[in-house]
């Protein structure tokens, strides 16, 4: 049995997750102020957009973005409403489908970039040396490819 750490643990936990939320409103704000949509499309679209064929099954999806199932079918719902991915049946699976990005969904997510690139450089990549960025880069590999090993991420 562990004894508990006391609040003024030297885990980096809590100004990661405080640091996260701040840059992620940043960036959500920048690309309202553009008249673009949330950031979650953007990696939505991202992600389908880099797949072999531009399409995904919705559990890879949701597992390349770490969204729960029900958030992830409600989101691709909305950009399916919008126009920009569509789903098709998988012919290995009837019971499948893919979320597909389809010709508008390629130019909203490159017209979402140089935005959200921006943003990266402003609020991030700009308080960071080459090495830092490095390391960090190592870290959070290695802790993601940790989380992914003994969780359902």
């Amino acid at each position: 049995m562990s004894k508990k750490q006391p609040e003024t643990t030297r885990s980096a936990w809590p100004l990661f997750v405080t640091a996260h939320a701040a840059l992620v409103e940043r960036m959500e704000a920048e690309l309202a102020a553009a008249g673009l949509p949330e950031l979650a499309w953007y990696d939505v679209l991202w992600a389908i957009e880099r797949a072999p064929g531009h399409k995904l099954r919705l559990h890879e999806l949701a597992h390349e973005l770490v969204f729960s199932r029900s958030n992830l079918t409600r989101l691709v719902d909305r950009i399916e409403e919008a126009g920009f991915v569509k789903r098709e049946r998988a012919a290995a699976d009837r019971r499948g489908y893919y979320a597909v990005i389809t010709p508008a969904g390629l130019a909203l997510r490159k017209k979402m970039w140089p935005v959200y690139a921006k943003a990266i450089d402003s609020y991030f990549d700009r308080h960071l040396t080459p090495a830092e960025n490095g390391v960090l880069r190592t870290v959070l590999r290695r802790v993601l490819d940790a989380a992914r090993e003994t969780g359902s991420v």
